[in-house]
């Protein structure tokens, strides 16, 4: 079995993050990746300089044609840039694939601190996307502003957690990388309230660009390969840990990771 995942991000012309780094992720995990992107940046390892944002409706003509075509066992959602955008993905994944699960990965801002997703679009993703996904994965900045408070602890990101499940994901994978210490704590909220934590050493690297696109691409990818969602993220989280230890230490700034690591698929 080959699963289909449907990719809905942005371009990232340093091939580190976004559609790039979906791509490859899903490539070497075993799946077959397609794609919709929308917005194409003028990116490297410094930052971001320059975004243009595909018409709503071409990005919504390109998930009709794969959809119709090729199909999808999961659709992961990344960059959706504005609000407009936001509610053409929503529309499209309702009339086109409304039994895919979907992977909703929140991006709002590039490693380097450029904006990706619009102030204005953030209400849109809260009230459109999140109902329909069936995994939200946001970093702490991100969970941050989707709940509209601060969180500084392990417990904070418990609490945040399942206020975010409360708003409609049937699963949250509240990422703790944003968080100080040695060690990294990732927490996997489901329905029912029940918690689970996966916990390992932070790897110290500056090769850390495209680690949320990739985990989630990773996460979509075994839920796409007919995995249960808890070995789908262990997996992707040991994909993303070797894809940072191995990374090819590529640019002046935030590095890629190495994509092409040698993984089980299975």
């Amino acid at each position: 079995m080959q699963g289909r995942v449907l990719i809905v991000a942005g371009s990232d012309s340093g091939g580190g993050a976004g559609i790039q780094a979906d791509i490859k992720a899903v490539t070497c995990l075993g799946g077959f990746a397609t794609t919709a992107i929308t917005a194409v940046t003028a990116q490297n390892t410094l930052g971001v300089h320059g975004v243009v944002e595909i018409a709503p409706d071409f990005v919504r003509r390109q998930m009709e044609v794969v959809l119709d075509d090729i199909g999808a066992d999961c659709v992961k959602t990344g960059m959706l840039a504005s609000a407009a955008i936001v509610e053409a993905v929503a529309d499209a994944l309702a009339e086109f694939a409304p039994g895919a699960p979907l992977v909703l990965d929140p991006v709002m801002v590039a490693k380097g601190g450029a904006a990706l997703l619009a102030d204005s679009a953030a209400g849109a993703l809260r009230g459109r996307l999140l109902p329909l996904a069936r995994l939200l994965t946001p970093n702490i900045p991100e969970a941050e502003v989707l709940l509209g408070r601060a969180i500084a602890t392990v417990d904070d990101m418990e609490r945040a957690a399942l206020d975010l499940l409360a708003l409609g994901p049937r699963a949250v994978l509240l990422k703790g990388g944003h968080m100080e210490g040695d060690d990294l704590v990732d927490l996997l909220a489901e329905a029912g309230g029940r918690v689970t934590r996966f916990a390992g050493r932070r790897i110290v690297s500056r090769s850390t660009h495209g680690t949320g696109c990739t985990l989630a691409s990773a996460i979509a990818c075994g839920l796409a390969l007919g995995l249960p969602l808890v070995d789908a993220v262990a997996r992707g989280r040991d994909y993303v840990r070797e894809a940072i230890r191995t990374a090819p230490d590529l640019g002046g700034g935030h590095g890629p990771l190495n994509h092409g690591h040698t993984v089980r698929v299975g």
